[in-house]
């Protein structure tokens, strides 16, 4: 890759500008994946709670259903459950989370009074009225796991882009880079050396001819001088 770049003092200056705004953009990134792997911890942590609570809440719900197919019979269940006229609403909203846009899941009419499921007061018993109870209780755990484990899956992917990003910066683009700036300036030193080489041998070159005219003019004017000696003597 260093071979195609040209060694110019421009582009070793293009290219140390993008080293510094990569190493700005590494740290900045590095900065954010630990971000994000601090808030994605604290998610996970909720999430245990959520799913033991999750698990806790389905054992309770099983159990109270149960006594109470067993104590009035499957047709009473069915008939209290078939008499719910208004049903849970969800909403789904976003938060930010470092960047991250998580769902944020709103429910409303889970939990509902007696007089509000349908099956009225006396059409129903203390076991169907505990077994309502117990699912209302468990649809929102289920609710706040679905927010959880979303958030939760959103955070990891964030995090592994985050990863990749940093691992292409550190591993990929600044070496190349940092090779580039190094055969530049390798080529630019050669070239400078190779200048005053050239400049040394032009100067003594110059030296070298200048004597030479020195030395010329030197040996026209003794031969000048020779020649007026000659004719003064002759003169004589």
């Amino acid at each position: 890759m260093a071979n195609d770049v040209k060694p110019t003092r421009k582009n070793l200056m293009e290219i140390e500008d993008r080293i510094d705004l990569s190493e700005r953009g590494h740290d900045t990134l590095e900065q954010k994946r630990d971000g994000l792997i601090m808030e994605f911890m604290d998610i996970l942590d909720q999430a245990q709670d959520v799913r033991d609570k999750l698990e806790g809440d389905y054992d309770i719900a099983q159990e109270k259903i149960n006594k109470a197919r067993a104590m009035e019979g499957d047709v009473a269940v069915r008939g209290a459950a078939a008499a719910l006229k208004e049903h849970p609403e969800i909403t789904t909203q976003s938060k930010n989370i470092m960047g991250v846009v998580v769902p944020q899941i709103e429910s409303s009419k889970v939990r509902k009074d007696l007089d509000e499921r349908g099956y009225g007061v006396l059409g129903s018993s203390a076991r169907i009225d505990e077994a309502a109870d117990a699912y209302e209780e468990l649809l929102e755990s289920i609710i706040l796991a679905a927010e959880v484990e979303t958030a939760m899956k959103k955070m990891l992917e964030e995090i592994e882009t985050t990863k990749r990003r940093v691992n292409a910066l550190e591993f990929k683009l600044l070496p190349d880079l940092n090779e580039n700036k190094e055969y530049i300036e390798q080529k630019l030193e050669e070239q400078e050396r190779e200048e005053i080489f050239r400049l040394k041998k032009i100067k003594a070159k110059k030296e070298e001819e200048e004597k030479e005219e020195e030395e010329a003019e030197a040996a026209a004017e003794a031969e000048a001088e020779a020649i007026e000696a000659g004719v003064a003597e002759s003169d004589d």
